[in-house]
Parts: C-alpha cells; sequence; structure tokens
C-alpha cells in the first residue's frame, strides 16, 4: 500500500500551461507531417488514378478512379526495366568504389603520425572551393575515353571531399589511439589494423556514406546526359526525364504539326501522364525501402562525425 502511494506521489502532474504548449507542439507537429508527406501521398494517388482526373485537378489526395495501367505499362517496358538495371548496377559498383577511397582517405588523414597529413587536407579542401569546370571535365573524361560507358558516371565522382572530412572526424572522435598501439605491439601490420581493427566498428560510418553515395548514384542524370548517348545504356533517371519531357512536349504541340503526328503525340502523351507518376514511385521505392536498415547507423555516424576532433 506504502509503495502505492510512492509511486502515485511521484508522478508529476501536468498544468494547464503544459498541457497547452504541448497541444500546440503536437498540432505544429502534425502540419509538418502533412506538409512533409502530402507530396509523396499525392504521387501514390496520382500514380493509381485516371489521368483526365489528375491532369483537371479533381484528384488532389485520394485516387480517383482507381487504375494499374500505369504499372502493368512499366512492367512491359523494357526500356524502363533496362533502365533499373542499368541504374542498380551503376549505383553498387560507383557506392563500392567511393567507399573504397572515402574510408580509407579518412582513416589515414585521421592518424597523428601520418606526416603529409596537413598538406593533403589542405589540397583536398581546396578543390572544394575551386573546380575546373564543365567543359575541361568533359574534355578530361574524353581524353580518357569513358564516354558512353558505366565509368563516366563513376569515376569522375569517385571521392567527395566532404565526405572524407566526415569520415576523418569520425575516426579521431572514436577509434582511440591506445587501440592502435596495443594492435601495433601485438605486430599487427597498418593493413591489419585497418581491416581488422577499424572497419568492425566504423559499420556506422560505412552505412552512413553507403547512403550518401547511393542516394546520389540513384538520382543522377546529369552525368548521364552529358556523357552517354546510348540509350540501352542510360540510367532510371534519364528514362524519367524523356517521359517527363515528352509529356511538355505534348502538352504544347505545335499548330504546324500534320494530324498523324498530333495524334501520335496525343497518344504518347497518355501513355507519359499514365506512367509518369507510377515511375516515380518505382524509382524513389529501393531508397525507402532501405534507408529503415540503415537509419540507426545513419543519425549514430552523422553525430559522431560532426563532432570537431
Amino acid at each position: 500500500m506504502a509503495q502505492s502511494t510512492i509511486t502515485e506521489s511521484s508522478v508529476i502532474k501536468e498544468s494547464k500551461s503544459d498541457k497547452i504548449f504541448l497541444g500546440i507542439v503536437y498540432m505544429l507537429l502534425i502540419i509538418a507531417f502533412l506538409i512533409v508527406s502530402y507530396p509523396l501521398i499525392y504521387i501514390i494517388s496520382a500514380s493509381l488514378s485516371e489521368p483526365s482526373a489528375v491532369n483537371s485537378g479533381a484528384m488532389w489526395l485520394l485516387p480517383k478512379g482507381v487504375t494499374f495501367d500505369g504499372y502493368k505499362t512499366i512492367i512491359q517496358n523494357q526500356g524502363i526495366w533496362r533502365g533499373y538495371l542499368n541504374t542498380i548496377i551503376y549505383t553498387a559498383v560507383g557506392t563500392t568504389v567511393n567507399l573504397l577511397v572515402t574510408i580509407p582517405a579518412g582513416y589515414v588523414l585521421s592518424r597523428d603520425n601520418f606526416p603529409l597529413k596537413g598538406f593533403f587536407t589542405k589540397m583536398m579542401v581546396i578543390t572544394m572551393f575551386v573546380s575546373g569546370g564543365l567543359i575541361p571535365m568533359y574534355i578530361l573524361v574524353n581524353n580518357l575515353g569513358l564516354n558512353n560507358t558505366m565509368w563516366a558516371l563513376i569515376l569522375p565522382g569517385a571521392a567527395s571531399v566532404y565526405n572524407i572530412i566526415v569520415s576523418r572526424t569520425f575516426f579521431q572522435s572514436t577509434i582511440p589511439d591506445e587501440l592502435i598501439e596495443a594492435a601495433l605491439i601485438d605486430g599487427a601490420s597498418d593493413f591489419r589494423i585497418f581491416t581488422s581493427v577499424v572497419l568492425p566498428i566504423s559499420k556506422p560510418i560505412i552505412a552512413v556514406m553507403a547512403l550518401f553515395y547511393g542516394v546520389g548514384h540513384w538520382n543522377q542524370y546529369f552525368d548521364a546526359l552529358i556523357y552517354i548517348d546510348d540509350r540501352r545504356k542510360y540510367p532510371l533517371q534519364m528514362i524519367l526525364r524523356e517521359i517527363l519531357v515528352l509529356q511538355d512536349l505534348s502538352s504544347n504541340p505545335s499548330g504546324s504539326m500534320s494530324e498523324a503526328t498530333a495524334k501520335f503525340i496525343n497518344r504518347q502523351q497518355n501513355l507519359s501522364a499514365i506512367i509518369k507518376y507510377s515511375v516515380m514511385i518505382v524509382a524513389t521505392l529501393p531508397i525507402i525501402l532501405v534507408y529503415p536498415f540503415l537509419q540507426k547507423y545513419f543519425v549514430k555516424g552523422v553525430m559522431i562525425g560532426s563532432i570537431k576532433g
């Protein structure tokens, strides 16, 4: 009886002003959630609605005239699936290359016994503010024979200085010098220390970097627009861009077009209107599915990596 009395008395009662404050906070959170989630809800509803309802503005939240024609068209369209496969390959290979460059570079620059640490750090930071520009980069890629290849989308951006600095800060604040010294005393080489000691306890920053680079590769289209001419090598975002550009062209037909051309463009417009939102959902679904599994590492890695070492 005494224990229950103590428990009841230990509960802090909220005052009227506290309840009002919490109510306002919850209301603001709900409003923020609706603002953030509405575009996603709209795209999902539009992908399941009749194109006429979407184009006329009759559909603004929930689906109207539910149809799966958009998704059926995607399944039957070989170009979309080829772009999907290309994007998966580009993302997997590109993210692997990024991690192979970023993680070792961040670790080396975090070690005080590396004699050229300051020099290389300054040289890398300079590239964040001074760039050769688009034309010199295109000339370089062309001279290296990378045009119209997968490597044109991967090698020019193999390393991000910002991500290297974040990784370096993570290693500085997480890997104690005593741990490295103990491994050296046991006779481990620098490579063995990195692979057997450092990497196993660096899962948070590896997950963060993989997510950063992976999202970048998945959404990439500008480099493909510049370097890739073969449509069979287009990533998914380029296919989506074609659909959007085609619909924009179809919505503004020229008066000098022949009747046959106008009919063809009208058919293409209806097709693009049906699959446009469906492709958006298909394009973003993998990232949405992967993120929950990386979220715990993402939050931990960013917080630790943001602390100045």
